[in-house]
């Protein structure tokens, strides 16, 4: 039990220092990415609703 709580003390500490460590660093690219990233979402999301339309008004069309 003690070395489970020492496992998990020596894992809690190193996962802050490291997230610490990153934490100083910046992206300068962060807002063009964050940019380019919410675009291809927004097309797939609009891409994925519209063949699930089609889907569905097929399926209603033919099978039921």
């Amino acid at each position: 039990m003690n070395l489970g709580l020492v496992l998990v003390a020596v894992i809690i500490f190193g996962s802050a220092i490291s997230t610490l460590a990153l934490a100083g660093k910046g992206d300068e690219n962060y807002r063009n990415s964050t940019k380019r990233n919410t675009t291809n979402l927004t097309v797939i999301y609009i891409v994925v609703i519209l063949v699930s339309f089609i889907a569905v008004g097929v399926y209603i069309k033919w099978f039921a």
